[in-house]
């Protein structure tokens, strides 16, 4: 897996994306393929491949991404009605390996998902 991703493109600012939120560690985007009419990726800075690949050290940013990703769906007027998903691995449906949450929001979602 190649720490140099499409999504460290953007984090580095060398590839365009509808940013909505950025701070000193992550930021958050508008997911070009929305599978709803809310869906916002957040990625960190810091070039994670999968949630398995972080560490002890990590601890902090990960809570910082759900914490932000919780800001970010009140500033987008979803409240406490959106999904958080983090997708590990190929099996699991990741595509891009750079660590992402998807909020996804904006329409009723069911149980299970796919």
């Amino acid at each position: 897996m190649s720490e140099d991703t499409i999504f460290g493109k953007i984090a580095r600012g060398e590839a365009p994306a509808n940013i909505v939120y950025e701070d000193d560690l992550c930021l958050a985007f508008r997911d070009m393929y929305p599978a709803a009419p809310t869906h916002i990726l957040v990625i960190p800075r810091k070039p994670i491949p999968r949630l398995c690949d972080a560490t002890a050290e990590d601890q902090a940013l990960l809570g910082h991404l759900m914490l932000t990703a919780n800001k970010i769906a009140e500033q987008e007027g979803l409240g406490d009605k959106f999904r958080l998903v983090i997708n590990n691995g190929e099996g699991a449906g990741q595509s891009v390996f750079h660590l992402h949450l998807h909020i996804i929001g904006g329409r009723p979602l069911k149980w299970p998902p796919g």
